[in-house]
């Protein structure tokens, strides 16, 4: 979802349909000459230089100007490098490594962010390249080449994909016979971490973060002087701990050649226990979910009260991601709001809560940072959002990651969160419609995976272009058949109707594109449930129970004189 009024969140595709094609003929290109990844001898050695980007650009060469060395995200060390498309320019990064004639090398990178290739040219036999459309996580590329006879050096580079978002890469590896270069130096213990923190508590787990120890490549998290957990990021959940009770904890750094000394030890209590916010009103059979905005962006600036009853759901937006990874908190913004307290703001969650509607917490949208990738950010994310729901009341949280999701993860973090919660746990979704194009993508795979506790997902059908309907075909978005051949996919690819909703914005300020008005909704809703109002696209049968319709956001709404309320909410009340 979007903060900034009127703004595209979406990254922008030249042509889904000219894209995708030269897309797919390009990694069947790749998978077609990529070699298996062989197994390095004890004398092989990287032959990579500065391969972890810790001397800059060092040996390094990028098109354009189109590379640069961040210190966040990384993979190992203190930096990686950051290379960012632009018009005509893949972003290119290469670097010429010297090899031995007659050999076999192992190449890899680890990449992160949009579309990312991995590759190696002028090996005297055959050129290998693999790729990734990208991830929010850290990845790795792996392929191996053999050189020619007369071969003693080799060009590997990396590269993006015209028009699309910026990767990042880390820790290249050209793992084979040392071609005269000499590998990187061998790693020494790293140092001491600092800047260890206690986050999120709950009853039975404490959250830690610390701070990036160049050369480690993982922590050994500590509790009362045992081992407890380890970790290859910055931070770490405790769990298995009892309530209301201290515990002191320390930290050390961690890489091939051994351990650092344990940080300085601090002490963090558990929380005591606590009623929980019980189970929420029943979601009804046909709903309308609204996102509140916590921030003033233009739109009208609201009270939860001021929210008006045509909404079941109401999906405050947004958490805010902590130190810990995985973790997040709330902070009402009370000066972007007019003064609005927080005694204000719990006491209109409970009155809603009264009227029968379900107030969940949002984590994400356009600028979230939240990422849960490992089993200990699952944890994280688990704890921490069934803290908030103690704390505000909360009936559930909605999950609009829009930098990234992992399947794997989420769904441990989800099925934490409900055995935490209970069946009373409302789960809802908001996806790009990228996302759902595909049974195989991450936020379609986590909808699936957690079929059984899901109340709806409901996928945002604007800020898109044209994408492909569930008959093949392509659909221009703005329309009632782009609504409706685009939820047929989650329809038909396993999702049961009533976790499937229309996500669109309330007005024309709402989105960057792919506004409709409320009649194209009602409409949409028609053709589905009941087989009427349809346009060119006609599903081959009904879904009656269809969930019903979401919108951006509730103050979108306001500000338009709630024109998108007052016209779907009735409408999606009297559904089938």
């Amino acid at each position: 979802m979007e903060r900034s009024a009127g703004s595209s969140r979406r990254r922008r595709r030249r042509s889904r349909p000219v894209l995708g094609g030269t897309m797919a003929v390009i990694a069947a290109a790749a998978l077609t000459v990529t070699g298996l990844v062989s197994t390095a001898q004890a004398a092989d050695v990287n032959n990579a230089k500065n391969a972890g980007f810790e001397s800059g650009l060092a040996h390094w060469t990028c098109s354009g100007g189109s590379g640069a060395v961040v210190s966040s995200p990384v993979h190992g060390g203190t930096s990686a490098l950051k290379a960012t498309p632009a018009g005509q320019d893949n972003a290119r990064c290469s670097q010429s490594v010297k090899v031995k004639p007659n050999s076999t090398y192992a190449l890899s990178s680890w990449v992160q962010g949009g579309y990312a290739y991995l590759g190696v040219s002028g090996t005297g036999t055959t050129d290998v390249s693999t790729w990734t459309p990208g991830s929010s996580t850290w990845t790795k590329l792996s392929t191996s080449f053999k050189t020619g006879a007369n071969t003693t050096s080799v060009t590997v580079y990396t590269h993006g994909w015209y028009g699309q978002a910026a990767y990042f890469a880390d820790d290249f590896e050209v793992t084979g016979p040392d071609g005269g270069g000499g590998g990187d130096p061998d790693p020494t213990v790293p140092a001491t971490p600092g800047g260890l923190a206690a986050g999120a508590t709950t009853t039975s787990s404490v959250a830690l973060s610390w701070n990036t120890v160049s050369g480690a490549t993982g922590y050994t998290v500590y509790r009362d002087g045992a081992k407890a957990t380890t970790s290859t990021g910055t931070s770490a959940t405790v769990t298995g701990l009892s309530a209301d009770t201290a515990y002191q904890f320390a930290v050390s750094a961690t890489n091939a050649a051994g351990e650092s000394d344990k940080s300085a030890a601090i002490s963090a209590r558990t929380a005591k226990p606590g009623t929980g916010p019980g189970p929420g009103p029943a979601v009804p059979k046909h709903a309308v979910t609204g996102y509140w905005q916590n921030f003033n962006n233009g739109a009208a600036v609201q009270k939860l009260s001021d929210v008006p009853a045509d909404y079941d759901i109401i999906a405050v937006s947004f958490a805010d991601a902590t130190p810990t990874q995985g973790a997040v908190t709330f902070n009402l913004d009370t000066a972007g709001l007019n003064g609005y307290t927080d005694a204000q703001f719990r006491s209109d969650i409970k009155a809603k809560q009264a009227a029968g509607k379900n107030v969940i917490i949002s984590i994400g949208g356009e600028l979230g940072t939240v990422r849960v990738d490992n089993d200990a950010s699952a944890t994280a994310f688990a704890d921490s959002v069934y803290a908030l729901m103690q704390d505000y009341g909360f009936n559930g949280v909605d999950i609009d990651l829009e930098n990234g999701l992992n399947a794997t993860y989420m769904t441990k973090a989800l099925r934490q969160l409900s055995a935490k919660a209970g069946s009373g746990l409302v789960i809802t979704m908001a996806p790009q419609t990228l996302d759902m194009q595909s049974t195989s993508g991450e936020y379609f795979k986590t909808a699936l995976n957690v079929k059984d506790i899901l109340t709806v997902v409901n996928t945002q059908y604007y800020n898109s272009g044209a994408m492909l309907g569930c008959d093949g075909k392509v659909y221009s978005q703005g329309s009632v058949d782009f609504l409706t051949a685009l939820a047929c996919i989650q329809l038909e690819g396993g999702l049961d109707p009533s976790q499937v909703g229309l996500g669109v914005p309330a007005s024309t300020r709402g989105a960057g594109s792919g506004y409709v008005s409320p009649s194209i909704v009602n409409a949409a809703l028609d053709c589905l449930t009941k087989g009427t109002n349809c346009g060119s696209f006609k599903p081959s049968k009904t879904y009656p129970s269809l969930r019903g319709a979401m919108t951006w956001s509730t103050n979108w709404d306001a500000t338009a004189g709630f024109a998108w309320s007052k016209a779907v909410g009735p409408h999606v009340r009297n559904l089938p």
